[in-house]
């Protein structure tokens, strides 16, 4: 891919690392499954205490394609642990590596991998949440919506006596439905330049499915998370920029609505931040990230 269309997706492939040098008691390339060397996690525990601590999964952006586990992404997750939160940073397989449902299936072992060893690294097994920006709210979505889903579960990945399911659920700017987010730039007057479209050949979203997204409408509609919407899902937290001319800001408004319709109103928190972009710093703003961990705190604590 060109150097002009990673700036486009906001996610070049060097994305700075995380300032952790502070933290006192870490664990960094624990592997939870066997598979592939991206099946890596790093550990973050509070300062003090023996636990169980509630566990927040921090899953990375980068255009199903980029970032890491240990970029400055995981930062604002990274302020839970002052809350007793442990932290776990989680890799998983890209496009450049595997097709979906593989990143799925990662990070849904990684969850399993997390529970199977609660007792030993100090996790609460019943106190799980995922939070992730871009195509790491994707992936928190996933985790969120498709429990039970035997396509989106490789048991094979290890610990297949555990659930994967959690406990809430934070999302910041991720797609929900690939086939309509160049129609909804397009609303919102920001339709991008033919070459950067969604349905191209080589957009993130073809690239991860295998195959340009306008030919296998069947493939997206499994990998769309509003496709697993059910009654029982935990409770969202959904925040996106209003100006985000990546991924649009309806792909956020018409998931939530399909959570309420389903769910009821309560179940999902949507909040749509004025003037912002995609991957804005008004995310990791210290009022926001206070916002999302007493979010957390509600549902976990």
């Amino acid at each position: 891919m060109s150097e002009e269309k990673e700036i486009h997706y906001a996610f070049p492939f060097e994305i700075p690392p995380a300032k952790t040098d502070h933290i006192k008691r870490k664990m960094f390339d624990v592997s939870y499954a066997a598979l592939s060397p991206a099946q890596k996690l790093d550990i973050y525990w509070p300062e003090e205490g023996d636990g169980p601590f509630p566990v927040i999964v921090s899953i990375h952006g980068g255009a199903f394609m980029g970032g890491d586990k240990r970029d400055v992404q995981i930062t604002s997750m990274l302020k839970g642990l002052k809350r007793g939160y442990c932290i776990v940073g989680v890799n998983y397989r890209m496009s450049g590596e595997a097709k979906f449902p593989a990143l799925v299936h990662d990070i849904k072992a990684a969850i399993r991998w997390i529970r199977a060893n609660a007792e030993l690294y100090l996790f609460d097994p019943n106190k799980i949440a995922t939070w992730g920006g871009s195509a790491g709210g994707y992936q928190s979505l996933m985790a969120g919506v498709s429990v039970g889903i035997s396509e989106l579960e490789d048991l094979s990945l290890g610990n297949a006596d555990q659930s994967s399911h959690v406990q809430a659920v934070v999302d910041w700017f991720g797609p929900t439905d690939f086939l309509k987010m160049d129609e909804q730039l397009a609303e919102s007057g920001m339709a991008p330049p033919e070459e950067f479209s969604h349905s191209g050949s080589n957009s993130p979203e073809s690239l991860i499915l295998g195959n340009q997204i306008t030919l296998i409408p069947d493939v997206v509609r499994s990998a769309n998370p509003e496709t697993y919407i059910h009654p029982n899902v935990p409770p969202f937290l959904i925040q996106h920029g209003a100006k985000d001319n990546i991924v649009p800001r309806q792909q956020s408004v018409n998931f939530a609505a399909k959570v309420r319709e389903i769910c009821g109103y309560e179940r999902v928190t949507l909040e749509l931040l004025e003037g912002a972009g995609h991957g804005d710093s008004m995310f990791d703003a210290a009022k926001n990230v206070k916002q999302v961990l007493d979010f957390l705190d509600q549902h976990l604590k």
